[in-house]
């Protein structure tokens, strides 16, 4: 239980950081969410509780197949200048960006698992 509970406040702390420096220094939070906390914590955490090499190996490659589906997301705000989207229409854009992106993954590990 302890572990479990360690694990939401690293995380939080991690997302409340980056919310909190994205208004100050939006390049620096930029910069840290872009990078694989996430993966790393996820996967450490994955291996400490579970002590499985495989596992943690497959579900690396997992991620590293899913980021070009979740980049997806990001289309709509490269593009918002150029077609004159709001906010909500680029993050509502997004996520069905998002959701087509996860149909392609699922369909792209399904023919290499």
């Amino acid at each position: 239980m302890g572990f479990a509970i360690a694990k939401i406040f690293i995380a939080a702390g991690i997302i409340s950081l980056s919310s909190y420096l994205s208004g100050k220094l939006p390049h620096v939070a930029g910069f840290i969410v872009a990078l694989p906390l996430t993966t790393l914590l996820a996967l450490l955490f994955s291996y400490a509780e579970y002590q499985s090499p495989e596992t943690s190996i497959a579900f690396a490659r997992n991620v590293f197949m899913a980021i070009p589906a979740s980049l997806l997301f990001f289309v709509p705000f490269l593009l918002a200048g150029l077609l004159h989207l709001s906010f909500w229409q680029c993050y509502i854009s997004g996520l069905g960006m998002l959701t087509l992106g996860y149909f392609g993954y699922q369909y792209l590990a399904g023919l290499l698992s």
